[in-house]
């Protein structure tokens, strides 16, 4: 049913991108990127850097002032009904009408994209099994509790089968069942081949579900790659020796020190060193300690996280779920976002 193009370009496709509010505030500034077909990426940014507005571009819903951008081989703006056909958009919050079933608005929505009868009845049933809903599929959805209703909005976004998916912080709000629940379903459409496009407040989200991430700041992209190559550029992982009651400090710095560059702690019995080699680096840490005559309590390895990532190339911390209502509709605004 979708849309294809004779372009083996990448699935998304932008360079340049600008979007300018009133009083010529630039919500998106410059922004390049290119997701590949058939990959997940992770979108990620704080509050105000301009995520939502370039979403928001890429599946039509507002005008660029600046570059370009394409998706599924279409230009965004000339060509932004062959877009639509071409994309699944699955936003935070959806508007479902509560009255009706969940079987209803599946049909409705194969209608809507042109399916007869007999075709809408059968995506609508063979979307209900893909999403678990098969046993809910009779009931209103305004019965249903908070993860069933992501779980069909999913099934909603997918009724056209689209090149490319975008998934608007699917999660926030779900408890962790529901959440997992939802993160097998995004890596089973992308084994199928789906495009997926998410903006997350969860950088374990990122984690779990992105090939690659990319994190936007102030209009711009100002770091991308995988979860481990954004991880290494914040440094090498740190191993943390806590020391047993009445160790020689001193004496354990020294023989660590060895083994890697010291590390400052503020707990008194714990000396912690920089780790090149991961976790192979404890056995020679316990080798000299030992040698030392030095008795540890406990070792660990700590490695840097996309927090630290996304910390050090923005200036901030995603906060999850309780600052993603933060990130509001820019167009209504007048502000970026």
């Amino acid at each position: 049913m979708h849309e294809r193009t004779s372009s083996s370009g990448p699935a998304i496709a932008v360079r340049g991108l600008e979007r300018a509010f009133k009083g010529g505030i630039k919500a998106v500034d410059g922004l390049d990127l290119a997701v590949d077909e058939g990959e997940i990426y992770g979108f990620l940014g704080p509050n105000g850097a301009g995520k939502t507005t370039t979403v928001r571009i890429l599946v039509t819903l507002l005008r660029p002032t600046g570059g370009e951008a394409r998706v599924a081989g279409h230009d965004v703006v000339a060509e932004s009904d062959a877009v639509r056909r071409s994309i699944g958009v699955a936003l935070q919050e959806a508007a479902i009408d509560p009255l009706m079933t969940g079987t209803e608005l599946l049909r409705m929505q194969g209608a809507l994209h042109g399916m007869r009868g007999a075709e809408a009845r059968g995506r609508a049933t063979e979307l209900l099994e893909r999403v678990g809903l098969t046993d809910a599929g009779g009931r209103r959805v305004g019965e249903y509790s908070g993860g069933m209703r992501r779980r069909l909005d999913l099934a909603m976004a997918l009724v056209h089968r689209p090149r490319v998916l975008f998934l608007d912080e699917p999660t926030t709000g779900l408890d962790p069942t529901s959440r997992s629940a939802l993160w097998r379903e995004v890596r089973g459409l992308n084994g199928d081949g789906t495009t997926v496009f998410l903006t997350t407040q969860y950088l374990e989200e990122a984690e779990q579900l992105a090939g690659r991430v990319g994190i936007i700041a102030g209009g711009s992209l100002v770091a991308e790659g995988t979860p481990d190559e954004l991880k290494a550029r914040v440094g090498e992982p740190t191993l943390h020796v806590d020391l047993a009651e009445g160790a020689d400090l001193p004496a354990a710095r020294a023989a660590l020190a060895a083994i890697g560059p010291l590390v400052a702690c503020e707990e008194g019995s714990r000396v912690a060193i920089r780790a090149a080699q991961g976790k192979a680096t404890v056995p020679a840490a316990v080798r000299a300690l030992d040698e030392a005559g030095i008795a540890v309590e406990s070792l660990e390895v700590e490695s840097p996280t996309l927090d630290d990532v996304f910390a050090a190339v923005t200036g901030s911390t995603l906060e999850g779920a309780a600052q993603a209502a933060a990130d509001a509709d820019p167009a209504a605004q007048g502000a970026p976002a």
